[in-house]
């Protein structure tokens, strides 16, 4: 599992008008269940993914598709750790 950790570099405004792209950069990789749950920072400097890609090699390529790193308005971090606990209704989420 992967915590993808976004960082603007850009305005906010820019930030905003790339929003819908992001977004539905976010609906694919939820529809494909590689994303469990994502959001802005607070304050908003930049947003974070809970990723269950296979590999770091293939979150690094998931997170690369994401307009705001396409147009180099956010740079991100990418952070592999193993679920050792969970809320049990997750169970068959995190497998």
């Amino acid at each position: 599992m992967f915590i993808i950790d976004l960082q603007y570099i850009a305005p906010l405004e820019k930030i905003d008008r790339h929003m819908p792209e992001h977004m539905k950069f976010l609906r694919k990789y939820y529809a494909m269940n590689k994303f469990l749950v994502s959001g802005r920072k607070v304050p908003r400097t930049g947003g974070i993914i809970v990723c269950t890609a296979g590999s770091k090699d293939e979150a690094e390529r998931i997170i690369c598709e994401d307009p705001f790193v396409v147009s180099k308005l956010a740079q991100y971090t990418i952070t592999e750790f193993l679920a050792s606990q969970s809320q049990p209704a997750l169970k068959n989420i995190l497998r």
